[in-house]
């Protein structure tokens, strides 16, 4: 038996979605018991031509919704980058979620063949099958920004592990 498109999508991005919530409490707790404000978390880099921790959130989100979108045959949610906060990055990834959770199955299993254009910035075209968008662009995409938020938060001490990372 073959697995559908949205099982493969949707839980894949909510668990992670709300593994990355659970990394971010653990990050202001951090910060409290040392003394310093969490807003310093936003600006992290690994190294100086990396995007900070914030970029790394809103692009793990850009990711989750414009797939779910892509595959479903709608059109992208555009939301303003403007988090300053902690708190802030958390009600984008809480929107994310419900936004994502938005998604019946009927919605995106089907989609395998469906065509998927993305327009990069230099006006290019890049097009896929469904199934090939989900599995070489969205889902990669996707996991690059939420572990390059796990590796800044575990750089600068805070107490995550791979059990954070995967989740219960």
């Amino acid at each position: 038996m073959s697995i559908s498109m949205h099982s493969a999508s949707a839980p894949v991005f909510q668990r992670l979605l709300h593994n990355m919530l659970n990394w971010l409490d653990k990050a202001e707790a951090h910060a409290q018991a040392r003394g310093f404000d969490p807003v310093n978390y936003l600006g992290l880099r690994l190294a100086p031509d990396m995007l900070p921790l914030a970029r790394q959130i809103q692009i793990a989100s850009d990711a989750a919704k414009a797939c779910m979108a892509r595959l479903a045959g709608q059109e992208l949610p555009k939301w303003a980058d403007d988090e300053a906060t902690l708190d802030d990055l958390r009600a984008r990834i809480r929107r994310t979620i419900d936004y994502v959770e938005s998604f019946e199955p009927a919605q995106i299993d089907g989609s395998e063949t469906r065509e998927v254009r993305i327009v990069k910035r230099n006006g290019d075209v890049l097009r896929y099958q469904g199934e090939e968008y989900l599995k070489h662009n969205a889902m990669p995409n996707f996991y690059f920004h939420a572990t390059t938020l796990y590796a800044l938060l575990r750089q600068a001490g805070v107490a995550v592990g791979k059990g954070d990372y995967l989740g219960a």
